[in-house]
């Protein structure tokens, strides 16, 4: 009896880190594939990134001032932001590529879709294309996620998810 009382424990153990590493999610969402979403919510598509290509230099400027906010957020400490840093940098530098090819994706479906026959094979395979674009973004975001995860101490990984959850109701998900 007493290891199906632990069970339950643990599946809220569980579920509850689930849910903080999700939230987490949400911050590198917003630093990560807004990078190569076509925008809304957090400044990308307001400051013109959603319009065309992205210039690096420009993105490495906008997780710079992303970053700021979040150490003061979460107080993290120097040692903490020498590591955040790259983890977030590469992550949004990895995802570049595939908000290319994601906006090229998108040009081609409305050809597709404007043209005088519906060509179901093509379209189906453009529907392919694009659900492993999104699987190479998730995996990407899952692995950074990961990677600044191990770099928070829980009480960080705890504001940071009240913090999400505060943004996310008041972009009126919630």
């Amino acid at each position: 009896m007493e290891t199906q009382d632990r069970n339950p424990e643990k599946r809220r153990r569980f579920f509850k880190r689930a849910a903080i590493a999700t939230l987490i999610g949400g911050i590198a969402a917003g630093i990560g594939i807004k990078a190569f979403a076509h925008g809304g919510g957090c400044g990308w598509h307001r400051g013109g990134f959603a319009a065309g290509p992205l210039d690096p230099a420009q993105v490495d400027e906008h997780v710079d001032r992303m970053l700021k906010h979040l150490y003061v957020e979460i107080d993290a400490t120097e040692e903490q932001k020498q590591k955040l840093a790259p983890i977030v940098k590469q992550a949004a530098k990895d995802l570049l590529p595939l908000r290319e090819r994601i906006r090229e994706a998108r040009g081609k479906a409305l050809e597709l879709l404007t043209q005088d026959s519906v060509d179901r094979t093509a379209i189906e395979a453009l529907r392919a294309e694009h659900l492993q674009l999104a699987e190479q973004a998730s995996r990407r975001v899952a692995q950074s996620l990961a990677d600044a995860a191990e770099v928070l101490t829980p009480a960080q990984r705890k504001e940071l998810a009240a913090r999400v959850e505060k943004y996310r109701r008041g972009w009126g998900h919630g």
